[in-house]
């Protein structure tokens, strides 16, 4: 009965891999496969080419639009965590009138659709001088990626022992002092964390990119592939998206095994108490 629950446990886990990591083995698949054999089914790659790859990078300023991409992810996570780390310790650590009505409004803002804010951003934007501008990304994604940046960080802190904090006050640690050097060094598991999934947030956005920004060269990923064309109108070259789409795909794949030890950790942290 033992071994029948435990075959009956790998099969789950085995339908749950296939089910997670097959699309991506097919786009891998078929962005090595010429574009007039997609169409026809195959399991494995045959005649395999590059030429999706090149087509990619020489047809269009892709490479460009994939630094743009690496600049505001880098920017919104660094944002984020600098803003988040000090107002989860405000948050966590420092009792004040009106600490839980302000987390829960930080929370709310986190439930409302991107679209019920775009023009209300767009607006500010267009204020701001920023359209067309990166800057108007970084400033845009901080909506959406701070409020579980916060929520995340101070879960976090509040588990953290008091003990700490009275001994570096009796040391003669101000509030920056005991954030910096006392819980910012116990903290990591919880910055990788929020860190890859604001990075995530910020590398996938599509709907902000699209409106805020004009020009291609001023474009990310995930709206340079969206607005690939073909020879026509009306044809796509699945070949070239496939072969993008598995190229943007692959920095995340490689931060996430880089942090993936310190993120089970963040995601567990606060889980389980002794």
């Amino acid at each position: 009965m033992r071994l029948l629950r435990r075959a009956a446990f790998w099969l789950l886990v085995a339908a749950i891999l296939l089910f997670a990591l097959f699309p991506f083995y097919y786009a891998v698949v078929t962005s090595l496969r010429p574009a007039s054999a997609l169409f026809e089914p195959a399991w494995l790659p045959h005649d395999v080419t590059l030429a999706n790859y090149e087509a990619v990078f020489g047809e269009q300023p892709f490479g460009r639009n994939i630094l743009n991409s690496i600049a505001v992810a880098a920017s919104v996570v660094g944002l984020a965590m600098l803003a988040g780390v000090t107002a989860a310790y405000s948050l966590a650590r420092i009792r004040f009138r009106g600490r839980g009505a302000l987390l829960g409004a930080i929370l709310a803002v986190s439930m409302f659709p991107q679209v019920a804010m775009l023009s209300g951003m767009f607006e500010l934007i267009r204020a701001l001088g920023l359209y067309n501008h990166l800057a108007a990304l970084t400033l845009s994604y901080m909506v959406f990626t701070l409020p579980f940046t916060v929520w995340i960080l101070t879960t976090f802190l509040r588990e953290l022992p008091k003990e700490l904090e009275e001994a570096a006050l009796i040391d003669g640690a101000n509030a920056w002092q005991t954030l910096t050097r006392v819980f910012l060094p116990l903290m990591g598991p919880s910055l990788a964390t929020t860190g890859l999934l604001a990075f995530v947030a910020a590398w996938n956005e599509f709907l902000f990119a699209l409106t805020f920004t004009l020009t291609d060269e001023k474009r990310t990923v995930p709206v340079a592939v969206a607005l690939m064309s073909g020879a026509s109108q009306y044809e796509l070259p699945w070949a070239n998206i496939m072969a993008a789409s598995v190229t943007v795909t692959l920095p995340l794949i490689a931060l996430a095994l880089i942090f993936q030890n310190r993120i089970v950790a963040g995601l567990t942290a606060g889980a389980i108490k002794g």
